[in-house]
């Protein structure tokens, strides 16, 4: 990853900060509406679970079901607390026999890579930080053109996977098509090199942005142990099996579902104004009570914050805020019920 930043230092990309890179330009957002954007996605990072015990092991683990993820199908899915509370939740990937690649949030690679290794001395099973990986965000209506034309590979569809080298090439959910590479890094320069010719290079707050228009919150270091993955809105994303057998936190996230005890649960917002809240920080109803935490947020095309919240699921007095700034909920683009994966597995792609 030390030749992969030396590369984006190359490029120009700033570094704003750990989970940030930009380019400089303060209407990035609104130019990503348009253009088609290439992104550096350097707040994403990817665990490596392998050796034959691999499948057997995270299907005891994880709320995935693990014969699904049969190198095609690239599903959500979460590893919890035995109270059913997350510690992570990822995108599985099976890029090769026996070697299974979790994409989360870059900060929560260690801390998973230590709880699984609890249990990974009872399995033939190595756990490892790909630190060698790149991880590339394209956006825009000609993304999937500019791929094939460029890369050579048939875009995938929606949580599915598609092979290109020794990486792989997903797509994630958006207003416009989105596309996720993760190489390793000699590839990664090489691929970056072939888009840029037809592709606007923009930081990747424009992806987490593009993440919460799609209503997708990835946990972060500090959220961990707080919520079931139904806070997340996981089910509705796909991302809980409730067919699978069990699984570490399967019998609380099981009962909150089958008997409608999902307190609290994921909506998307815009704030009335500019300045970015923290990951954290609550959401007061009209007589300053907590009703919940920003989980997610990102400036939108025209300057303005939007933010994903876990909020409860109780009336509360109106309006509701954010550090001063009013919030007005928006639509999610997903209906808030369940989505099996083995559904996902079985349409049309």
């Amino acid at each position: 990853m030390t030749d992969w930043n030396a590369y984006l230092d190359g490029l120009g990309a700033r570094r704003v900060d750990d989970r940030h890179r930009d380019f400089g330009d303060p209407h990035q957002a609104h130019q990503a509406q348009e253009a088609t954007a290439l992104m550096p996605l350097v707040h994403l990072g990817v665990l490596e679970v392998s050796g034959s015990d691999a499948k057997r092991f995270l299907q005891g683990q994880t709320s995935a079901q693990l014969d699904l993820a049969d190198g095609d199908l690239a599903a959500p899915t979460a590893f919890c607390t035995p109270k059913g509370r997350m510690l992570a939740n990822a995108q599985l990937l099976h890029p090769a026999p026996d070697t299974y690649w979790l994409v989360m949030t870059a900060g929560l690679v260690a801390p998973l890579r230590a709880h699984l290794g609890k249990f990974a001395p009872f399995y033939q099973v190595t756990l490892r930080a790909r630190d060698d990986l790149a991880l590339i965000g394209l956006s825009g209506r000609d993304a999937p053109a500019l791929l094939e034309t460029r890369l050579d590979v048939r875009p995938p569809a929606v949580w599915y996977q598609a092979r290109l080298g020794e990486g792989v090439v997903l797509r994630h959910p958006g207003s416009l098509p989105r596309l996720l590479l993760c190489l390793p890094t000699a590839a990664a320069r090489e691929a970056w090199e072939a888009l840029a010719r037809n592709a606007v290079a923009m930081g990747n707050a424009v992806w987490q942005w593009q993440d919460v228009q799609a209503g997708l919150a990835w946990l972060d270091a500090g959220q961990q142990d707080a919520y079931l993955p139904q806070m997340f809105n996981w089910e509705a994303l796909g991302g809980v099996s409730f067919k699978k057998g069990c699984y570490t936190g399967q019998e609380v996230v099981a009962r909150a579902h089958f008997r409608g005890q999902v307190k609290k649960r994921l909506v998307r917002a815009q704030l009335g104004g500019a300045t970015l809240p923290t990951i954290g920080d609550e959401v007061t109803d009209a007589d300053g009570k907590p009703r919940g935490e920003v989980v997610a947020a990102a400036l939108d095309g025209y300057g303005q914050a939007e933010v994903l919240a876990v909020l409860t699921t109780r009336e509360v007095p109106e309006p509701l805020s954010v550090a001063g700034q009013p919030l007005q909920r928006l639509k999610l683009p997903y209906p808030v019920e369940r989505l099996d994966p083995e559904a996902m597995a079985a349409g049309d792609h």
